[in-house]
């Protein structure tokens, strides 16, 4: 099965450093960004089953408080 995001697994990296559930996650986007994504969301996310949006990819960033480059390709800015 190809995967529908390269960022998946970070996210989870992210939000377990974090110290928080899926719904939590999703929670905030809400909250934070009025982006409306489940718990089942998130862990399609999680699992590279759900392809993720440009403003949903950045405010992930956000709310898990990580660099977006990072998210994405497991960089941070000053790694180029």
């Amino acid at each position: 099965m190809k995967k529908a995001n390269i960022c998946g697994k970070r996210v989870k990296l992210a939000r377990v450093d974090k110290d928080m559930a899926q719904v939590d996650l999703a929670a905030a986007l809400n909250v934070d960004f009025a982006i409306d994504i489940t718990q089942s969301g998130i862990s399609d996310i999680e699992l590279g089953r759900r392809y993720v949006k440009d403003f949903e990819l950045d405010a992930l960033a956000k709310v898990l408080d990580v660099d977006l480059m990072w998210l994405v390709r497991g960089k941070r800015i000053e790694d180029k």
